[in-house]
């Protein structure tokens, strides 16, 4: 009877009907997950398969060269090797540490914690290993230690070209100078290279380039190594020589406007960067600025020339050696009396420089220097370079602008006073500063007119003549202008009497000029610091030999200059 009942038990039609959608609705989810996972959202999902199998190296290329303008190497990236470890897989006995912390100079604690992380397959345990080193490393046969190919930065001029050059990190990145102007050049691009390995991380084959390295290019700078060398001995001998803090020498090219030689101590080794420290690596001649002193002056005199206020026979009574203006006084050396505004520059009066700036606006005599890139870039550049000071002439009152006609009260750097000096040289043109080699001549842009430019050229030339205050720098069989100054440096809220700032710019040959030298020293303390007594001769030197370098022929008779009486008076550029 039982039987009979159940097998008559027929289940409700509703329930078969939801059983069936039920399926239908979940074969549906089914095919719709699979159809986003393998449509849609597929490529989450091949990247998680594809860690598993393979991965994309980073593939290295050589960084560019530097080199002077001649082609001399002054930067090559060599091959050498890095030390590396996979934790993963590091497997050493004590004893093998041991000699492993002793090959890289350092020890065993500091090697665990490297290799403390389990989640890494990399890391570094020493960069630029020497191969010496790097030999006895894979003799040592540990599991999870090799080598890998890396590049070292070498430098092989040293300290003599370490300011323009800058250096690079560890991972041959550029950190300072043209290294870090020029990165993007240099650096070139890195490429990526696709593996696949097994499960214990084994390298299985390549399979193929995702992206081919660049490689860096090479830079071509203006430098000439020869004079860069020749400036550096004379400017390391003079600071011994004068005892003095610190110095600098630029030489540019008048045609060009290209630095051929660059130079600043103290200085460092970029081969070995440890004593990089303490300013050092700073630039001075580029990103560090000073008061220019009586350097201005001819800056002032061009102003009135062109502004037809003065002529350079027209005289100004500078007697008693004195010039009150409200409650301050502008002191010269000496009480030189009546003289031509020729003589202002060469005597270097301060007296004469302030009545000829004060015969002008204070607009005009600040469009004036500001035409000669003073207050602006030089256009190197080169990272940090300073653009030095020159308050808006509104803010000027009588004492500033006279002040300023004798070169207080504005900031250049030693850079931008080279590059100003091509106004007198270039026939009044101002040339932009190239830190690379150009390969013909640049007109620039005239601020002033042909005849001021060779008035002024006259009357530098006439500073390194036998009255004038840079008798040393005479260099003989060849005509030479330019300008002393002698700065007293800021103390405090004023200046200090003892601590000063010597200097010298100038070109040659006049007659024809193709070089710019601008010297500086800083704080000369061994009894001389007048800039036509220590900075002077280091012109003549560089300037003489640099000269020779390039067979520039002279432009006046070779004399025996011992011969020639020479009257100094170096104190009249303070």
């Amino acid at each position: 009877m039982t039987q009979n009942l159940e097998s008559h038990i027929v289940l409700p039609a509703w329930r078969s009907r939801m059983l069936y959608g039920l399926l239908i609705l979940s074969l549906i989810g089914l095919v719709g997950r699979a159809f986003y996972l393998q449509g849609i959202h597929k490529d989450f999902l091949q990247q998680k398969g594809s860690s598993r199998y393979s991965r994309v190296l980073e593939m290295g290329t050589q960084r560019g060269m530097i080199t002077d303008r001649h082609g001399e190497p002054l930067a090559i990236s060599t091959p050498v090797d890095s030390v590396k470890a996979n934790p993963r897989k590091i497997n050493a006995t004590p004893e093998q540490l041991k000699k492993l912390a002793d090959l890289i100079e350092t020890n065993v604690p500091d090697i665990k914690k490297n290799l403390n992380s389990r989640q890494r397959d990399f890391v570094y345990l020493k960069r630029h290993v020497s191969p010496d080193v790097a030999k006895k490393i894979i003799q040592l046969a540990i599991p999870g230690i090799s080598l890998v190919r890396d590049f070292r930065r070498y430098y092989p001029t040293g300290e003599q070209t370490s300011h323009m050059l800058g250096f690079t990190d560890l991972d041959d990145n550029g950190q300072e100078g043209i290294e870090l102007a020029l990165q993007k050049t240099l650096a070139g691009g890195v490429g990526s290279r696709r593996i696949i390995w097994d499960r214990r991380h084994r390298v299985i084959e390549g399979v193929g380039n995702v992206n081919e390295p660049t490689p860096g290019k090479n830079i071509a700078l203006s430098i000439d190594s020869k004079i860069q060398y020749l400036a550096y001995r004379e400017l390391k001998q003079a600071i011994e020589v004068n005892q003095a803090k610190a110095g600098g020498i630029v030489v540019l090219d008048t045609q060009t406007g290209e630095v051929l030689a660059l130079v600043n101590l103290p200085t460092y080794n970029p081969n070995n960067r440890m004593r990089a420290k303490g300013g050092r690596a700073r630039n001075r001649s580029v990103i560090d600025t000073f008061e220019p002193g009586s350097t201005l002056k001819p800056f002032t005199v061009a102003a009135a020339l062109e502004a037809r206020k003065v002529t350079p026979n027209m005289e100004f009574q500078t007697a008693p050696g004195t010039l009150t203006i409200g409650n301050r006084t502008i002191h010269d050396t000496h009480n030189y009396g009546r003289v031509t505004v020729e003589q202002v520059i060469q005597k270097s009066s301060n007296v004469g420089a302030a009545k000829i700036a004060l015969l002008l606006s204070p607009q005009t005599q600040w469009e004036t220097l500001s035409g000669s890139g003073f207050g602006a870039s030089t256009g190197s550049k080169f990272p940090g370079e300073a653009n030095g000071t020159l308050h808006p002439f509104k803010k000027w009152g009588q004492i500033e602008q006279a002040t300023i006609s004798y070169g207080y009260g504005i900031s250049v750097s030693l850079l931008q006073l080279a590059r100003a000096y091509t106004l007198f040289s270039s026939e009044g043109y101002l040339k932009s500063v190239s830190l690379l080699k150009i390969d013909a001549p640049v007109e620039g842009k005239q601020v002033i007119s042909r005849d001021t430019a060779l008035a002024v050229s006259k009357m530098l030339e006439m500073v390194v003549g036998r009255e004038g205050t840079a008798q040393l720098a005479q260099i003989n069989g060849y005509r030479v202008a330019g300008k002393t100054a002698t700065t007293h440096k800021t103390e405090g809220r004023g200046y200090s009497k003892n601590r000063y700032t010597a200097t010298f710019v100038g070109y040659a040959p006049a007659s024809n000029p193709r070089l710019i030298v601008a010297v500086m020293l800083d704080e000369p303390s061994a009894g001389q610091h007048f800039g036509g007594q220590v900075a002077a001769p280091i012109f003549s030197r560089v300037m003489g030999r640099a000269l020779e370098i390039l067979n520039i022929p002279h432009d006046t008779p070779i004399k025996n200059m011992s011969l020639l009486p020479i009257t100094l008076n170096p104190k009249g550029d303070v």
